[in-house]
């Protein structure tokens, strides 16, 4: 059992991550990727699910085999055969996890597995047993945990728990739920169910209605120790709660989450470049955090805010998150300042009357092309540069 006032994250983008199309790597790219999110301080690693292909279970076995300063996780269905398949594949690993999972809601019990809630409970706790004879940490998840009646998930979880399973998850499998909501859950589990000094409860959200990160960090407020999510957010359908988010929000919001983890928040941007060059294509410009555009400033209002003084427009560092340094982007809404400083730093200062001059054919230039480089501004120069020899002349 960690610090209660640690937060334990737990890395799920070699496993759902990779499940969303377009995301599959081959076994050298998950091995890859697994040293990298390693580095980046997950205390959990979860490497595949061992029983869905050869190549997964081999790429399962070569992460427990090759990585270290991690634990090693293999999902797991509650059945003999993926339970059997996990624990061999993360057997190699000096530190592991089983990760078993069932369908919780009715919803699943009824239409996917055609089973009743007494066989769920029944499969729960055999499969449970089963785990923790090949591993002393078995988590149990029960599947669609947000739409399940809460009277049965409390007998679900307490099954699990007397079985022996060390981390309960209750995920948000279809992004249902809201932040009120989840942290209310957890509250009430935490509170009804017995035997949980030890227990660690945990979040996984996906991202339909876009509240996963927001999902997470309630379920942390209602008693949550472990988040799952991913890098960059890749996940099933909208994808998962975004580590690289949920890390930065603890870090900004101290006074909010006063906590500790363990994430080396420099590798944050390198660990979000790596998946995109291993998976072909990388986030949104706009995307929290990592996004190319989180620390680019196009606005001369910003800019002048940010010349001035960085906290004006930044709550964070680039360099904090590992992301090189603020960009003040030239364009139509850019004003003089920024103009005005690029300028500088390219090696040519202006008088205020050739600034004038210069950013009126810099904003023509703006408002018919969408990129201006350096050489476009050294080109409006000109100009002014003769003008100012003339006046002298």
């Amino acid at each position: 059992m960690p610090n209660p006032n640690q937060i334990v994250f737990f890395d799920t983008t070699l496993r759902d991550g990779e499940q969303s199309p377009g995301c599959t790597m081959h076994h050298e790219e998950k091995l890859r990727m697994a040293h990298q999110i390693a580095a980046l301080g997950v205390d959990v690693l979860e490497a595949g699910f061992a029983i869905a292909s050869d190549g997964d279970f081999a790429a399962v076995q070569a992460i427990a085999r090759e990585v270290r300063g991690t634990r090693i996780a293999s999902l797991a269905r509650c059945k003999r055969e993926d339970i059997e398949a996990a624990a061999r594949a993360v057997e190699p690993a000096p530190s592991n996890r089983i990760h078993v999972f069932l369908a919780s809601s009715d919803l699943h019990l009824e239409y996917k597995l055609r089973i009743t809630r007494e066989q769920a409970l029944e499969q729960a706790a055999e499969s449970v047993r089963l785990a923790c004879t090949y591993s002393n940490d078995v988590e149990f998840s029960t599947e669609d945990g947000t739409r399940t009646d809460h009277e049965f998930l409390i007998k679900m979880v307490t099954v699990a728990v007397q079985a022996g399973a060390t981390t309960i998850n209750i995920p948000d499998t279809v992004g249902y739920t809201t932040p009120a909501e989840y942290k209310a859950l957890f509250e009430l589990v935490r509170a009804r169910v017995p035997g949980i000094e030890n227990i660690i409860f945990s979040t996984h959200c996906h991202n339909d209605l876009g509240m996963a990160v927001a999902n997470s960090l309630a379920g942390i407020e209602g008693g949550a120790r472990q988040v799952e999510c991913t890098i960059n957010g890749i996940g099933e359908r909208a994808g998962n709660a975004a580590l690289e988010e949920i890390a930065a929000a603890l870090m900004v919001r101290r006074d909010k989450f006063p906590y500790t983890n363990q994430i080396k928040m420099d590798q944050l941007y390198p660990t979000s470049q790596m998946l995109a060059e291993v998976i072909s294509f990388g986030c949104s410009p706009n995307k929290a955090v990592v996004g190319a555009n989180a620390f680019a400033h196009e606005s001369g209002i910003h800019q002048h805010g940010m010349m001035a003084n960085p906290l004006t427009y930044e709550i964070m560092t680039p360099a904090s998150v590992g992301a090189g340094n603020t960009n003040l982007v030239l364009g139509k809404h850019s004003g003089r300042r920024a103009l005005a400083d690029r300028l500088e730093k390219l090696g040519h200062p202006l008088d205020r009357n050739q600034l004038d001059e210069v950013y009126t054919r810099f904003t023509e230039l703006a408002d018919r092309k969408k990129s201006i480089y350096d050489q476009d501004l050294i080109g409006l120069l000109q100009p002014a540069k003769t003008a100012a020899v003339a006046t002298v002349s």
